[in-house]
This record gives C-alpha cells, structure tokens and sequence, in this order.
C-alpha cells in the first residue's frame, strides 16, 4: 500500500475465500541514463500508420503470467467468444514517428438488438491491473453487452503491454519475507529500483498517466468511435480524469466508480487511505461483535486491543504456515487490509484472526499473497513492479527516511493498524531512476459531455470525499456526484441503485441529479 487493488484481486480473493471459509501538462525531468524525460505533447500529431492500423483480432490465449495467469476467458453466456489484439502507439508521445510499443487488447463484439453505441472501454485500477486478464471474469458488465463492445487493455507498463519487470520470483519471496527499519526499506527500495532500470529502463519514462490518457485516444480512433464511451475503477477514475482533462471534446458516456481524490498529494493520498481502512476496520468490528458465534471478539475494543497485540507478536517473530514461508507483520496488515475491500470477506477475516491467534498464519498469508498477485506456485504478475512504476512517473516526490520518520506520528495517529505500513509507502520510489511529475493530476474538463462520478461511504481506499473533489474539479455541469452508504471499494454490481443510475447513463444517456444518495 498505498494502491488500489485491483478488481481481478478482489474477485480472486473473494472466490478464494467463499471457497476457503464458506463466506457469502508539466516540466520535463530526467529518465534512467539521465537524459529528459519527454512530456507528451498535446500538440503532437500522430502517423496514420498508427492513426488508421487496422487490429488483427484473433482468438485470447490464457492470460501471461505478467497478467496474472489463469485460464483462457470462456464465451460469454450468449455465445460470444472474446478477441484479443495488439495495438501499436508511440513510446514517447513527444515523438510520435520514433519506437512504437505494442498495448495488449481484448473485446467481445456487440451481440444485441442492433441498437449498438460503440465500444464501452473498461480499465480496473492498480494501477497495475491488466484488462485483458480482468474484463472477462467482470460479469457485471455483461449488462452493457447488448448496446457495446466490451473493451479492456493492458496499460502501458502492465501485463503483455511493455510490462515493466524488475525482480524475479524468488527475490520477490525473500523481500517479502524479510523486515526491515526505514532506513532498511530505502535501501532496498534503491535495489529494486536499480533492476527495474536495468530490465525495463527504455519504457519506465513513458508509463505515466498522461501516456495511457493518450492511448485511449488512439484505441478510441482505431476502434473508429466518435466518443470515448469509458468505465473506469479506482485508479481508473484517476486516468478516465486525465482523459477528460486531455480530450473534453471526445468524452462519450462515462462513469467513474471508486474515485481517486485528485486533489490529493504523494502523502496526503497514503494518510486518506490510512484513515479509510481504519473506518472501514472499526466497522467490521462493529458488525462482527453483533454476530455471536463466529466473531472472535467480544467488543470493538477487545477487537482492537487483539489486533494490536497480533501484530507487535509478528512484528517480533513471524508466525509459520504451512508452506514453509513465514507471516510477517506487514503481511498480516496486507492481509487484513485484503478483506476489507468487501463486505463479504468480512467473515474470512474472522475467522483468518482467530487463527493467527492460535498460531496458524496461512490464512492471512494467502490473503496478503492474493493482494501483491502471487499465485498458489510461488509466481508473482508484474502488478507490483507495474503499480511503482506509474506512480512513480506521476509524483516528483522521494521521500527519506528521516522524513517519513517524522511523519510516522501523523500516520499512526490516522490508523493504529494501517498507519505505519502506509507511511512506510512513502519510500516506494526512493532511487527510482525517472523523474516523475506534478503530484496531482489536472482533471478539469470544460466542455465536456456529463461524467457519473460514484463513490462509497465506506470505501477504504477510495474515500468518499475524492468522489466529491472529483466531481468538483471534472467542473460545473460535468462531474455529477453520486454517493452510496454501504461499505466496499466500488459499487457497480454491489449496489443496486448505484448500477441502476450507472446502466442508465451508459446505455440510455440518463444523467443521474447531481448530488444523487444511494442507500
């Protein structure tokens, strides 16, 4: 942490443990070699060669172990089969006739009344979070079918699209299993940050919001739609933003669901998300303590005062699991943090709690490897890597040591639980070899079509105040707030309000009132 996970998790996650436990425009900086960093340029044509590149559709293969493995999608319950795609776009977008990159693609065909839109894009979040992996295991969006193609893609630096690597499996295992003081983890955040340059140093300067913001546009031109029609989740939000900001005139049907506060800076984001996830920890207390029986608690109190004392214990000695690996303290953070996406892996917590308790650490283990995408092999996707190089292409902040220690307090203050793994976050990009750019993103869109803006009351990561910042910036008579009072990052195909309002905007045009409640 801090990223938003990504939805393929949450389903993963979420299937696991119903099986498992029964549950219901900014300056140039310099890249890797020291050179500038080229910020795409809005003035900058593109080549008809790329403009006008026809999609060789072919029958999906199972997904790359980059995008998370698994098997090849099945056809859709009315027999439509998914296609998947390369699509080239410039490296650098300041260079738009130099080395292009090939951004991996998927879609399934309109199969409707004939009443078809267009294409309805789908990005998932992360950032990290590869489409073409995710989108067909989202039977939510089968709703929209009969009127879209559904589409997805890789964003560039993730999975099959130029997916940045930096540390292979086994290193990955060792980092995870070992603990370290702040000074430690920038040291070895240097290290990580050095293979990452030495793998994936070409592309690190070009994997940016912005960038992927300019990708949609081309994906938009190729797939030969007037108008972006996007749905964007969690990080997603944040690009469908830039987007917005970007191309106001080419802005289709859009919603944006979970929503990333673009006002938010490098700390102000990490400490939001603090503060999220201990509200949304005190409200799982709240209702396990109300569920005699299976709640290993007698009072939010006693949850809280246990909590704490399991992870000084696995900050002390990390408690063993089957496997031989052992549970660290900050993957018993991770692992609960996991289940707090959703409402329905409250009773997995309780019962990966009670364990912990007893000794046992497979439980939350399997949780904190379901969040960092580490398969039951010992294979990680490349989400991690992915998710550090974006976000360190969108922040100019590097944080040291000294001065996270100085916020430590602030961090702890917001979340007992989650608070020092958050400010630990602030590292992430300590000796990335890119500079990156503005902390916040510019999202202000005058002059485009109306765009859904949903957030949660008690999203975790996604607090519900970034979907009211961005409605407000997205400007006067384009962000249209709706706002849900339940728990659970993201509401689409949760609540049913919620995607009601959303279905009726993408599919009929109906925009929701601004300032819309759902309960």
């Amino acid at each position: 942490m801090p990223r938003f996970l990504a939805l393929r998790a949450i389903s993963l996650l979420s299937a696991s443990l119903l099986l498992t436990f029964g549950a219901t425009a900014c300056g140039p900086g310099k890249d890797d070699a020291g050179r500038t960093e080229s910020a795409p340029s809005a003035a900058a044509g593109l080549p008809a060669s790329l403009t006008s590149q026809k999609l060789n559709w072919q029958p999906c293969q199972a997904p790359s172990t980059a995008q998370g493995g698994g098997a090849a999608p099945g056809k859709l319950p009315d027999g439509t089969a998914w296609e998947c795609a390369n699509l080239k776009a410039p490296l650098d977008y300041a260079k738009p006739v130099g080395d292009t990159i090939d951004l991996a693609m998927i879609r399934a065909k309109a199969k409707g009344d004939g009443k078809r839109i267009g294409s309805l894009v789908f990005n998932f979040g992360g950032p990290g979070a590869s489409g073409v992996a995710t989108l067909p295991g989202y039977p939510q969006a089968r709703a929209l079918h009969s009127q879209y193609d559904l589409v997805s893609f890789d964003p560039r630096g993730v999975g099959d699209s130029a997916g940045v690597t930096c540390l292979s499996d086994k290193e990955l295992d060792q980092q995870r299993g070992e603990t370290h003081d702040l000074a430690g983890t920038a040291e070895q955040n240097k290290q990580t940050a050095a293979a990452c340059a030495k793998k994936s140093g070409k592309v690190l300067p070009h994997v940016g919001t912005e960038s992927a913001a300019r990708d949609m546009d081309l994906m938009r031109q190729v797939l030969g739609d007037a108008k972006l029609h996007y749905f964007g989740i969690s990080y997603g939000t944040k690009l469908g933003g830039v987007y917005a900001h970007l191309f106001p005139k080419h802005v289709g049907r859009t919603v944006l669901d979970a929503v990333v506060d673009p006002t938010q800076d490098a700390v102000q984001e990490p400490l939001g998300q603090a503060k999220g996830f201990q509200l949304a920890l005190d409200n799982y207390l709240a209702h396990c303590v109300k569920t005699p029986g299976t709640c290993p608690y007698r009072s939010p109190e006693d949850g809280r005062r246990r909590i704490a004392q399991l992870l000084a214990k696995t900050g002390k000695q990390p408690l063993l699991t089957k496997s031989g690996r052992k549970l660290t303290k900050e993957q018993t953070v991770i692992g609960i943090a996991a289940t707090l996406y959703s409402k329905e892996a409250w009773p997995a917590l309780s019962v990966s709690l009670s364990d912990a308790e007893q000794g046992s650490g497979d439980n939350l283990l399997k949780l904190a490897d379901g969040y960092l995408s580490r398969d039951d092999k010992g294979h990680y996707s490349n989400t991690e890597s992915a998710s550090t190089a974006i976000n360190c292409a969108d922040t100019k902040r590097r944080a040291t040591a000294k001065e996270v220690q100085a916020r430590l307090p602030e961090f702890r203050k917001a979340s007992p639980v989650f608070g020092e793994l958050t400010a630990t976050g602030l590292l992430g990009c300590t000796g990335w070899p890119v500079t990156g750019k503005a902390d916040t993103p510019e999202v202000s869109a005058p002059g485009a079509a109306p765009i859904v803006v949903i957030g949660n009351a008690g999203d975790p990561a996604t607090p519900v105040a970034g979907a009211r910042k961005m409605a407000e910036k997205l400007g006067k008579g384009v962000g249209k707030l709706l706002t849900v009072k339940g728990e659970g990052h993201g509401t689409y195909g949760v609540n049913l309000c919620a995607t009601k309002a959303a279905n009726g905007h993408l599919l009929d045009g109906k925009v929701p009132a601004d300032g819309t409640v759902c309960s």
